[in-house]
């Protein structure tokens, strides 16, 4: 069975933060855009306004008079560029708010200023001043002035604004449901614990006491000394629970000597299982790393299950390769079942995922948290194909 560890509230939550966060930024952005075409209307009506100035001078008896003084003056407010030419488009009358490079010769600057002309186009039409609405005297060509062009840039700004909040709240919120999600495992972890104490002490007690009753029955002793194997067993079960959540004592063990404690437990009860595995260790020579000796046997423990159920038809080999790399100290765990399909590969570790019936999908994800958490390495797949078997790779660090 799968054991899900995801809450319907999980996902409501990070609705709900999407939601908000659209909230937010779609009345802004319509706010925006609005402002900006308000701006844009103002900007045609002033340029507009000047056109028609123009005009009025160029159709009034004085059209003589030096009309540029409109521009310089009446229209002062202005704070867009503008460009005046002829009306063939050929000559630059007189240009406003534009900065020219006094170090280009005067050709160039007249190519610069059609450039921007033709720019300008694109985005505005250019006004004409006429005389007598048939003869064409000049045209206003005009950009936009520079808080349209930040304003433009506004609703980007206001994007990036919006999705670093989501984001934000995102990684917050799971960080947060993380850490809740550790902190029910390790009260999980050490309340089975306490709970397992209390029978445990007592069936210690009956052990010795059957003991004493036996004398010297040797086939009693022998059943009474497996019980009592069993019994120390979950014993050490139990401090492994304990041990969850707090900050595991580190020492320079012999891992060869590790992983043969570990086999011989399983060599006794591979006959009850039905198995015929042969579970071996390849190594040159002894190599020692920093470890927490009750964790590290689970570790190890979780892989073999795994690798036994893996083996469908009851027969194979699970062999232990320990190398040392630098500082590192490199275990892999190959063994000959079934594979894992590429599919799975990531999601193996992940806690409730089992592809097992009577599967929790703990096994693995439990043993990757006391790997990196506690030892501070590392708990991969490096290896695995469907109908070969799978490597699993251990770093210490």
């Amino acid at each position: 069975m799968k054991l899900n560890t995801r809450s319907p509230k999980t996902g409501r939550i990070k609705i709900a933060l999407f939601v908000a966060a659209v909230c937010i930024v779609i009345p802004i952005l319509l706010y925006t855009h609005n402002l900006v075409t308000q701006l844009q209307n103002k900007q045609r009506e002033t340029a507009a306004l000047y056109a028609r100035s123009l005009e009025y001078i160029a159709n009034s008896p004085t059209s003589g008079t030096d009309y540029t003084f409109i521009f310089d003056e009446i229209i002062g407010s202005i704070d867009f560029p503008v460009i005046l030419t002829d009306g063939a488009d050929k000559e630059i009358i007189t240009t406003k708010n534009i900065l020219l490079d006094s170090s280009l010769t005067k050709e160039k600057q007249k190519e610069f200023l059609f450039t921007m002309i033709r720019s300008m186009d694109e985005d505005n039409r250019p006004i004409r001043v006429t005389f007598q609405d048939s003869i064409v005297l000049s045209n206003v060509h005009y950009g936009e002035s520079p808080l349209v062009v930040q304003l433009r840039w506004l609703p980007f700004v206001e994007i990036i604004i919006g999705g670093l909040f989501i984001l934000v709240g995102y990684i917050g919120f799971s960080y947060i449901k993380r850490s809740e999600q550790s902190n029910i495992w390790v009260g999980m972890a050490r309340e089975t614990a306490h709970q397992l104490g209390t029978p445990l002490t007592s069936m210690m007690g009956w052990i010795e006491l059957l003991k004493h009753q036996a004398g010297d029955n040797r086939k009693i002793l022998e059943t009474v000394s497996e019980f009592e194997h069993d019994a120390r067993r979950l014993t050490k079960v139990a401090e492994r629970f304990s041990k969850i959540g707090s900050k595991p004592d580190l020492k320079e063990e012999n891992i060869d000597e590790v992983l043969q404690r570990v086999i011989r437990y399983f060599a006794k009860r591979l006959p009850q299982m039905g198995k015929k595995v042969d579970i071996s260790i390849a190594t040159d020579h002894p190599i020692t790393a920093h470890i927490n000796v009750e964790l590290f046997e689970w570790v190890i423990e979780n892989l073999i299950k795994n690798a036994l159920d893996a083996m469908e038809e009851g027969k194979g080999s699970i062999t232990f390769f320990i190398a040392k790399e630098g500082d590192r100290t490199i275990i892999d765990v190959k063994d000959t079942g079934k594979g894992i399909d590429p599919t799975y590969h990531k999601d193996i570790f992940r806690p409730g995922f089992s592809t097992k019936k009577r599967g929790w999908g703990l096994g693995l994800s439990l043993s990757q948290r006391i790997i990196e958490i506690y030892h501070k390495g590392k708990l991969t797949v490096k290896e695995s194909r469907v109908g070969e078997g799978t490597t699993f790779r251990i770093i210490l660090k």
